[in-house]
This record gives C-alpha cells, structure tokens and sequence, in this order.
C-alpha cells in the first residue's frame, strides 16, 4: 500500500533542505536558528523520506563566525564532507568544508575557505558525474549588466581537484535575467546601488544524458522565489535556458509561499523521484521543509508541486 504524505513533512523551522540517502536511510541538513552551545545545522534522519526524526546538530561554531548557511553533504572514500558557507571573521558568506565518518556528524571544519579570492560565496553543490568527476556548482555575485544578464548574485560551476581543492576555474552557469528574479530594488551593496537580482541554490539532475541545474530565483523572504532551471550537455556548460519563462515551482497564494532551495532524491522504490525544498505557510512563521514529485514530459521537467494536500508515495515493491 502506498505510503501517503503531506506538506510540510517537518514541523520545525528547516531551511535549504538538503536530503543525502546512505545505507537505506535518509539524512536532511538544513539552515536553522542555532542550537545549543551554538551548534549549527540540524540533522534529522527518516526510513522513508516521511516521518523524520531530529538527532542533533551537524557542526559546532567557528570562533568569530556568526552565520552559517546551506550545509550539503557528499560521501566520497569512506568519508562524509559537508560543504556550507559562514559569515564572519572579518569577511562575508565564504564556502568552507567540514568532515565526518557518519552521516549525523559531528563533522570538524578542514580549517580552510574554498574560495579565498572571492568576497560572497554561498550555497555549495557539490556533484559527481558519471566518469567519478567531481564539480562544485555555487553561488557568487555579479557586478556588471552583460548582454541581457543582470547585477546580482548567479551560479557558477568549477571542476573538483579533490574534495577540497577547485581547479580554479569557474565558469558560469545562469545569471539573474528576468524580473521574477528581483531580490531587492535600489540595493546599497559594494559602495554602490543596484536593482539587485538574485540565482542560487543550485541543485544538478541528471535526465537522458544531459544536465540540468534547477536554481532559486527571486527574494528568499518574498512569494517573488521559486524554482526554474538551464541545460547542458556537460558540467561545466556551456548551459541554456528554457524557451519558457517564469518558475516551475513558485508561490500558491494563500497556501505555500517562496518556495525554493531544493535538493533531489530518489524515493523509497528507488525510482520516483522526488523534490525537496522549504517554503513559508501563509503566515511567514517558519520556513519548512516539504518534498514534491519530479517527473519528466519529453525531456522536460516538471515538479508536481508545491502540494498541501494528501499525496502518495510508492514503497519498493509496488
């Protein structure tokens, strides 16, 4: 009998969820309001990407660092490395690298910033191709309108050396272009202002042998955020967009607002598959994780979503 879920799958505040499958459990990361003693990311685990229990937190604070955001978390040679990014220390959001030998934690920061360079890094996906290639897909700013590209922040993709090292490299993904995209008019950033446009979150899938990086657009706090994507036939691009304009996933007035920052997984038949991501309920209480299907129409995604009420999930066998 199928299982039946319904959103939000967590009654707690639970931010740019990002859901890692190991040995036939499910473990979800996210951003939160710290915890006690100043740990950072709750880490909750579910037999069937449903009913989910909190077990603790991933990380503990870093002396001077007094934001933590997007943890996600890969297991490559027997070691788990979470990839998140912290504010402080005398600099913005800068990417750093912490490790575990399980999938709850405690995992130790490496001590080291990915990108030490750039002045605004955020929200790390790191991805393995088919060949065991790794590649490290974030977010960074973008200070200049090229052809129909906007100021704002955009996603970039660079090739993995190891785990904690980039080739150095970074080629772009998809900046903001469109006016859903608006993150806030008039900023004052980097000692001037800027109708400031904003893409994050990345998140590759991999369908009929080409790549899609679905992305968050718009205002995290504003019912402007949503899901859309681009295309490529290799990692590193270069990607294009959709003839479509607009969010595949995006608010629900009255019911589901701003929602974003996903990760995928398989379900528990290990072949629907299924999105993860936050939004806020009407009220703007919390940001809450849910989960959706993904399915594809000729090569083009499509997220049955975002949902309220009851839906099913198949369990392997059925």
């Amino acid at each position: 009998m199928p299982l039946i879920f319904t959103n939000p799958v967590f009654p707690r505040y639970m931010a740019d969820p990002f859901v890692l499958k190991h040995d036939g459990l499910y473990y979800a990361y996210g951003t939160r309001p710290e915890g006690p003693d100043h740990k950072q990311f709750p880490v909750l685990v579910s037999p069937d990407l449903v009913t989910w229990e909190a077990v603790g937190w991933a990380l503990g604070p870093l002396a001077g660092a007094d934001q933590y955001w997007a943890p996600e978390v890969v297991y490559a040679e027997g070691v788990f490395y979470m990839y998140y990014s912290a504010n402080g220390q005398g600099r913005n959001h800068q990417l750093r690298v912490a490790t575990s030998l399980h999938p709850a934690g405690p995992f130790q920061d490496m001590g080291r910033v990915l990108i030490p360079g750039d002045p605004f890094t955020i929200d790390a996906h790191p991805f393995q191709d088919r060949d065991g290639a790794w590649y490290l897909f974030y977010a960074r700013d973008f200070l200049t309108s090229d052809g129909d590209y906007r100021v704002g922040t955009g996603i970039v993709v660079d090739r993995l050396v190891d785990m904690v090292t980039l080739a150095g490299s970074p080629q772009v993904v998809v900046r903001p272009h469109s006016d859903w995209q608006l993150f806030e008019a008039q900023r004052a950033l980097y000692g001037g202002v800027y109708d400031w446009h904003t893409i994050e979150g990345p998140a590759v899938r991999v369908h009929a042998s080409r790549y899609y990086c679905f992305y968050s657009g718009g205002a995290w706090h504003h019912d402007n955020y949503g899901v859309s994507y681009v295309v490529a036939d290799h990692p590193l691009g270069p990607f294009t967009r959709p003839d479509h304009e607009g969010p595949l996933l995006k608010s629900v007035p009255g019911r589901v607002i701003g929602p974003g920052h996903n990760s995928f997984v398989l379900g528990p038949d290990g072949r629907q598959e299924f999105i993860v991501y936050h939004a806020w309920p009407p009220d703007m209480s919390a940001r809450l994780m849910r989960i959706d299907r993904l399915v594809w129409h000729d090569g083009q995604p499509v997220i049955e979503g975002p949902t309220w009420t009851p839906q099913t999930m198949r369990l392997p066998g059925e």
